[in-house]
């Protein structure tokens, strides 16, 4: 190498070394500006993605940003930063996380890692793998047939091993390979042993007179484990269909078509079914009564090493009465909504889970909405509209006057 080659790869490196210890000058010198601005940034973008998946990539391109930037300025390794800035940092390496290629279910550890160590909770039962039922489950035509066949097994199931089953309409949600499909067979199955999951397996069913097969078969597991909580597991499956009839079921991440960020969805663990009115026969009500009352019973929802839900801090509902009235004025605890928006009594840590960032508008829209919560009050839709914009800007508010719920706790250390 020639001296005035070596000489101007030398200037090439200083310079770039000096292009980058400029902006990270800019943020060690005013940290509280930074954080501040990189947090209201972050937010808002979630508040857009939130209402409007379409702005997903924006958010995400926010993230990644602040993420390179703290990495490149070495942030996390700051002593002074990250005593000042905690949870700012995990927070962010938190949901960096579900960016990554290979954590696209949102877990703590690699996709590849979760399925081959819970593969053991989240199989179809091989009697749900017939032939026969696979064909007629997979039609609305045809799924008569497929319950006949259910029923037929619970004549040799002890009592308290039954099979409860009915068929419905999602109200919002389309199946994971066609957003367009709501049709479903929902089957739930008890556990042989105590120490074993119980299993919610659905089916997505192909419209009347459809030509295009839905595909998918989910599966979420409950296992008892301490103190009256459940772990919950989770996995989507893909069904092909063969040109001699036959069909075969195969993970859906494993047949390379990825899968969904589950904890977005299931923070909350198993979910109870709110389907679309008149969607359930009237012989299967019970049945549907009966799959929601089992969802109580699982008790809190436990993730283990997989998910750590304290990680995304509080959920939707949890500001103070103090926080509401600085927000939504001095009388606000005298209004309905102050009575409403109640969504924290159950969903913190030891009951059913959080609902926080990143979480899903079509279903809590629906929830909320659609008047299935807040759970056994009767309200008017205006009531419904109002109560459901109030939850969602208290909990993304950025204001420097009155943050909202994210805001308050992800720079609670700062504030210190």
């Amino acid at each position: 190498m020639s001296t005035r080659l070596g000489i101007s790869i030398l200037i090439l490196v200083l310079l770039s070394a000096k292009a980058e210890a400029v902006p990270c000058a800019r943020v060690t010198s005013r940290p509280d500006a930074w954080v501040n601005s990189r947090a209201d940034a972050l937010i808002v973008a979630a508040r857009t993605a939130f209402d409007d998946e379409k702005a997903e990539p924006a958010y995400d391109r926010v993230l990644r940003g602040i993420f390179m930037r703290m990495r490149q300025c070495k942030l996390d390794q700051d002593i002074v930063f990250v005593t000042r800035y905690s949870r700012f940092i995990e927070y962010i390496k938190t949901l960096s996380r579900a960016n990554q290629p290979d954590h696209e279910l949102g877990f703590e550890i690699p996709d590849r890692q979760y399925f081959a160590e819970t593969s053991q909770f989240v199989q179809v039962p091989d009697f749900l793998l017939d032939q026969g039922f696979m064909r007629s489950v997979s039609r609305y035509e045809t799924l008569d047939r497929a319950k006949t066949y259910l029923r037929q097994l619970n004549l040799r199931r002890a009592p308290d091993k039954q099979l409860i089953f009915f068929s419905y309409e999602s109200q919002h949600l389309g199946t994971p390979d066609n957003d367009d499909s709501f049709r479903r067979l929902l089957i739930v199955v008890p556990a042989d042993e105590p120490s074993q999951p119980e299993k919610w397996v659905q089916f997505g069913v192909t419209d009347p007179g459809v030509r295009r097969r839905i595909r998918n078969v989910s599966v979420v597991a409950a296992v008892p484990a301490s103190q009256g909580s459940s772990d919950i597991y989770f996995k989507d499956f893909f069904r092909s269909y063969r040109r001699d009839g036959s069909i075969t079921l195969n993970g859906r991440w494993e047949l390379g078509y990825g899968d969904d960020k589950c904890v977005q969805c299931h923070k909350s663990g198993i979910l109870p079914v709110f389907p679309q009115s008149g969607s359930v026969k009237m012989e299967e009500r019970e049945a549907l009564a009966a799959v929601n009352k089992r969802f109580l019973t699982y008790g809190a929802p436990n993730f283990g090493k997989y998910f750590e839900a304290e990680k995304y801090g509080p959920g939707l509902s949890s500001a103070s009465m103090q926080d509401r009235r600085r927000r939504f004025g001095d009388k606000f605890d005298e209004t309905v909504a102050a009575q409403a928006m109640t969504c924290s009594a159950c969903h913190q840590a030891n009951r059913l889970g959080t609902i926080s960032w990143p979480m899903d508008q079509t279903l809590i829209s629906s929830f909320i909405k659609g008047g299935k919560m807040p759970y056994g009050m009767k309200l008017l839709s205006a009531q419904r509209d109002d109560i459901y914009d109030k939850l969602i800007e208290e909990y993304f508010a950025v204001g420097a006057e009155t943050p909202g719920i994210l805001k308050t706790w992800l720079l609670a250390t700062a504030l210190k």
